[in-house]
């Protein structure tokens, strides 16, 4: 069994920068794409960013294209989600992900996603 830990997130204020990491465990993590989704109060989980098993491909929400960078580092069995110039409406819990197999290009969806992290809170103050 696939397990993901996200060690943690953080208060930052508007406009700052903020690095999130999810490490695997369990499986040959370079079997898996990853992806990033994020749940704020009230609303649905909405994906953020994804990329494939090579790291070749990715793809990201409109909201955040410029601003977010997701990168993966097979060695370390490690996905990351680089943010900067944050916003406060970037607040919300972030969820990690992983689905299996080697596929060609980078899902947006929720339910092809095999294994999900604890999420960790990302707080962006004005």
């Amino acid at each position: 069994q696939v397990q993901l830990v996200e060690p943690g997130g953080g208060l930052v204020q508007a406009g700052g920068s903020l690095r999130l990491s999810c490490t695997a465990s369990g499986r040959t993590f370079s079997n898996y794409a990853m992806g990033w989704f994020r749940q704020a109060p009230g609303k649905e989980r909405e994906f953020v960013a994804a990329i494939t098993w090579s790291g070749g491909i990715t793809s990201y929400v409109d909201s955040v294209k410029g601003r977010f960078t997701i990168s993966r580092d097979n060695a370390k069995n490690t996905v990351y989600l680089q943010m900067f110039s944050l916003k406060p409406e970037d607040t919300a819990v972030y969820y990690c992900a992983a689905r299996g197999g080697r596929y060609m290009y980078p899902s947006v969806k929720e339910s092809e996603y095999d294994y999900w992290g604890q999420g960790t809170q990302v707080t962006v103050s004005s």
